[in-house]
């Protein structure tokens, strides 16, 4: 058996975001083959893991001797990684990784912010964590989540049960998050993709993703399902909730409307949310 320190490090990181898509295109991924899967899709290990070291995190991914194996037969080039959404939120993220892994390749997928904290609300209904409506949950989300980050960035070991859970509102200013990590990686080695696209033309949204990891495309033309994490049983497909009430919507809508123009503004790039 291989020790942990002859398996390799990860190629790139799906770092987020939450309720983004980021599941589907690591199944998506994963199928491909210029890419071999870690153990596990969420290995948490640059938030939630990361004092376990690094000989835990490579025990995730496979040898150097089996990744040239795979090359060799496939006669292509292969990488390697993995997807954990929390990656794009947790403050100290960032800079886990510039040290580790300098020249990472990460991936962002982002949703409309609304969509995504409604689709989050109900997975945390669903886990038994929320018990608040969901007009509740966002109206109170600033006092659940006071302080909470300000103790997080100055405790590194700090855990915020509330913030992973319940800041539905501050994990879509998806603007401030990734400009945590501009500050550590150049912007050639982040790739920003939009979920919304992703739903619509996996095949090209495919097709950018391995272009951007330096692996070939080859024929893409296949059928995509929507994955969400596996369970015991197999692939979760989608769930369909209640619709949103629209009075809520706009409420969100008009509040992430500063925050949109801002991402818009630092990717250069108009992704059209309402």
């Amino acid at each position: 058996m291989a020790t942990n320190q002859a398996r390799l490090l990860p190629d790139f990181l799906i770092i987020g975001g939450q309720r983004c898509g980021t599941s589907s295109l690591y199944y998506y991924l994963t199928e491909h083959p210029g890419i071999i899967s870690s153990s596990t899709k969420e290995t948490h290990f640059f938030d939630e893991e990361f004092h376990n070291g690094t000989g835990w995190y490579r025990s995730h991914f496979p040898t150097a001797l089996y990744k040239n194996y795979i090359q060799r037969v496939r006669k292509q080039e292969v990488r390697t990684g993995e997807g954990t959404p929390y990656y794009i939120l947790y403050p100290h993220t960032p800079k886990r990784v510039a040290q580790l892994r300098p020249h990472m390749k990460l991936i962002a997928l982002l949703r409309n912010p609304v969509d995504r904290a409604y689709s989050q609300y109900w997975i945390e209904v669903k886990a038994r964590y929320e018990t608040w409506s969901f007009e509740d949950a966002i109206r109170g989300e600033k006092e659940r989540v006071a302080g909470e980050l300000e103790k997080m960035l100055k405790d590194e070991n700090y855990y915020s049960f509330s913030y992973r859970h319940f800041a539905y509102v501050d994990r879509g200013i998806y603007v401030d998050q990734l400009q945590r990590w501009r500050e550590y990686f150049p912007e050639e080695q982040l790739l920003v993709l939009k979920s919304e696209d992703l739903y619509k033309d996996p095949a090209a949204v495919m097709k950018q993703t391995l272009d951007f990891l330096e692996v070939e495309s080859g024929n893409l033309n296949k059928e995509y399902k929507n994955y969400r994490r596996p369970s015991k049983k197999g692939y979760k497909h989608k769930e369909v909730q209640p619709p949103i009430d629209p009075a809520m919507r706009q409420y969100l809508v008009d509040y992430y409307k500063p925050h949109n123009q801002r991402l818009y503004d630092f990717l250069g790039v108009d992704f059209g949310w309402s």
